[in-house]
């Protein structure tokens, strides 16, 4: 049976950024900062001489260079205080009209994420693991209850999912996940109403980066890591950075009924360099190889009566996933003066994935699985570009940050489906480890690309310093065409669509910021309907009222966000006949809180709260209008503190909380809500950090869902010990 596939503090390193220089010299009765103290020994030659009367003074040279927080540099602690997803410009976060939550890498350290999944779930409003365990790297996320199979963006670039390809993540070549909540259609083009996640890539800063790192842990894992960087020559004109992995473990909480475990491993590689010819100007190239094998049988079935049972449906000589993706790109950036700025993203990325799966149902005995085996063979190309000029300008009593630009994204995915027969399975004796032969019988060939070009133009007034009114408008055509090779047919559709977003922000004062927004999106839909009509594509349209709050002279924000979203021409199937209708109508109704906060010197907190109203208003199958969509839980709660004690020594700990969730479109059987307590324990010491990570402390067992016939476990209790060393 085929299933839906959508699928701290950091170990310390001095930074020049946080320095004070407070240290007051006194010279002939006159009390100078460092800073001024600088100055008059830079202005003193050497040779410089007082009188005999009085002591020579040795020239000295203090330097304080600042470093402020941009909307990409790492974030130090848990508070970032700028992003570029909501804006595509460097804003600080409170004048940003929509909900925008920044994990930088502190946090992710702190907390030991090791997933993408584990990195946002303790942010409001994103829903993770909906699926359970996956040890395969899919990434099962929804957005204020909708899907993100278009949601995953990495440097401002969108990549694109295809069949089974879907984009991977290795968190460790990360510096920050930013996630964007709502339509965002206007910045980034095509995409669903719930928003994006926004991975920031680690690139070469110029300083000295030397990093080794070693995992061991729960499921016999075993990782290795590096990241190192440099300035190349002198000046720091030149500077690179290398981040690589590699990893072997087994699946958490799914093996064989025979003991077998599911065994996965990875291989990572990521260079980048930086030219700096001028101060004006800085041009990166980025790589990146990413190679994953793990097992592909990762669920348990339920059997005819909807009991759990112990089996797998695939085998483990045959059920495995492969998959490639590597990638190249640049990012240009010059200044022509102090008003106008050009930058331009660059990537081309391919992907392949070779799937041997298992479809299986059950015979009418009740006891018997007979199986298929399948092979999907997909690859997957990818080729993006986006320019667009910043200019800040200033009339009058207003300031404006114009933003001009048009992107480009060219999408060619291809794939062919083979089939076989496969040994049926015995529920009351199961036998694995059996021959399963390559499937021959080729069932589907096709190649589909898609083409999508947009015009955007957005306008960020600041209006006597206390007004803030975003505007921007876009413009999109898509195309996409479809070489159906094994029929022999070829059809293609496309559509143009605008999309706006408009927001006004008051910036009280004291650091207080409350905001409203309008915001749209829109996804483009292939295939047609009974009456053999295109789909249009489906569109989400948001009104939300927030407040933001950053107490000036701390390192703390806060903010509430209240929403109303609506999806329309959504693609529903009629329950009698099975025709496919676009009169889908679904809404997301809610309101989210977080806080992020050092609350004291040495204690960070972050925490979470979300309640979700969603519904579904108008479909083709009457079962399910007017109920909630399955795996989308209406309460979410999380809290994390942590604290560093002195000494070298830090721990931390959190507990999230989940609410239940329907496992079926017509809500009559219901996941019941649960609750899991994480913990943090590390030591700094010198060069050396040593970390102890538990994920669900107390190894709570509990079932994500039981939704599509399978019995969806959550994780057990996962304990990762780190080395960690600097120099």
């Amino acid at each position: 049976m085929k299933t839906k596939k959508q699928t701290l503090n950091r170990f310390s390193r001095p930074r020049l950024s946080t320095l004070t220089l407070a240290l007051p010299c006194t010279l002939f009765g006159v009390v100078m900062t460092g800073a001024a103290y600088a100055q008059q020994a830079v202005a003193e030659p050497a040779s410089s001489q007082l009188s005999e009367s009085n002591r020579t003074l040795p020239t000295v040279t203090v330097k304080a260079p600042t470093e402020k927080e941009t909307a990409t540099s790492p974030v130090t602690g848990f508070v970032a205080k700028r992003s570029a997803t909501g804006t595509k410009t460097d804003t600080p976060i409170i004048e940003t009209p929509q909900s925008i939550s920044v994990i930088g890498r502190d946090e992710i350290d702190a907390r030991g994420a090791l997933t993408l999944e584990e990195t946002v779930r303790y942010t409001p409003g994103v829903t993770v693991n909906f699926f359970g365990v996956d040890n395969r790297g899919y990434e099962f996320l929804k957005l204020r209850g909708f899907d993100s199979g278009s949601a995953s963006y990495r440097d401002g670039l969108s990549q694109a999912s295809f069949s089974d390809v879907i984009g991977l993540t290795e968190t460790y070549g990360l510096e920050r996940v930013e996630v964007l909540r709502g339509p965002s259609s206007m910045i980034f083009g095509q995409g669903d109403a719930g928003g994006i996640i926004n991975r920031t890539s680690k690139l070469p800063t110029g300083d000295a980066l030397r990093e080794v790192e070693v995992q061991y842990g729960s499921f016999d894992r075993k990782q290795l890591g590096f990241d190192v960087g440099d300035r190349v020559n002198d000046d720091g004109s030149l500077a690179f950075r290398v981040v690589g992995l590699g990893l072997k473990s087994n699946s958490n909480n799914a093996q064989y009924p025979n003991g077998d475990e599911l065994k996965n491993e990875r291989f990572y590689l990521a260079p980048s360099l930086r030219w700096r010819p001028t101060a004006a100007t800085s041009f990166t190239v980025l790589a990146e190889v990413l190679k994953n094998k793990s097992a592909d049988d990762i669920w348990y079935l339920a059997d005819p009566d909807g009991k759990r049972t112990n089996l797998n449906e695939g085998d483990q000589n045959y059920s495995q996933l492969k998959q490639k993706q590597t990638s190249i790109g640049y990012q240009l950036e010059h200044q022509f003066n102090e008003a106008w700025t050009l930058k331009q993203n660059f990537r081309r990325t391919q992907t392949d994935n070779d799937k041997h799966h298992i479809y299986s149902d059950w015979e009418a005995d009740g006891r018997t699985l007979a199986r298929t085996a399948v092979l999907d063979q997909n690859r997957l190309n990818q080729t993006l570009l986006d320019t667009h000029m910043q200019g800040k300008l200033n009339l009058g009593i207003t300031q404006h940050t114009v933003l001009l630009g048009v992107d480009w994204n060219h999408v060619k995915g291809s794939n062919s489906q083979r089939t076989g027969s496969a040994p049926s399975l015995d529920l009351l004796e199961p036998v694995y480890r059996v021959s399963i032969p390559e499937p021959t019988d080729l069932g589907t060939d096709y190649i589909q690309t898609t083409r999508q070009i947009g015009i955007y133009a957005q306008d960020q007034i600041k209006i006597d310093q206390r007004w803030v009114v975003t505007l921007g408008g876009r413009q999109d055509r898509v195309t996409t065409a479809t070489d159906d090779r094994f029929n022999a047919t070829n059809s293609s559709q496309s559509d143009g669509v605008f999309s706006g977003r408009a927001g006004l922000t008051y910036l009280v004062g004291n650091g207080w910021a409350p905001y409203v927004s309008y915001a749209e999106s829109f996804l483009p839909n292939s295939g047609v309907d009974a009456n053999n009509q295109a789909f249009k594509p489906s569109q989400g349209k948001q009104v939300e009222v927030g407040l933001k709050y950053q107490p000036e002279g701390s390192n703390a924000l806060f903010t509430a966000a209240v929403f109303d979203l609506n999806k329309t021409n959504v693609v529903t199937y009629d329950n009698n006949t099975g025709d496919a209708r676009q009169i889908g109508k679904q809404r997301s109704r809610g309101f989210e809180l977080e806080a992020k906060a050092e609350l004291m010197r040495g204690l960070s907190a972050t925490a979470a709260y979300t309640w979700l109203d969603m519904k579904v208003l108008k479909s083709a199958d009457a079962t399910e209008v007017g109920k909630t969509p399955i795996q989308v839980p209406k309460q979410m709660a999380s809290v994390w503190l942590d604290y560093a004690m002195g000494g070298g020594f830090g721990l931390g700990g959190g507990v999230r909380y989940v609410g239940s969730t329907w496992n079926d479109s017509t809500n009559t059987s219901a996941q019941p809500s649960f609750t899991l307590v994480d913990a943090a324990l590390r030591y700094d010491q010198g060069p050396w950090r040593f970390a102890l990570n538990a994920s669900n402390l107390f190894n709570k067992q509990y079932v994500s869902s039981r939704a599509y016939g399978l019995y969806l476990l959550g994780a057990e209790r996962s304990v990762v010990f780190s080395a960690k060393y600097r120099w």
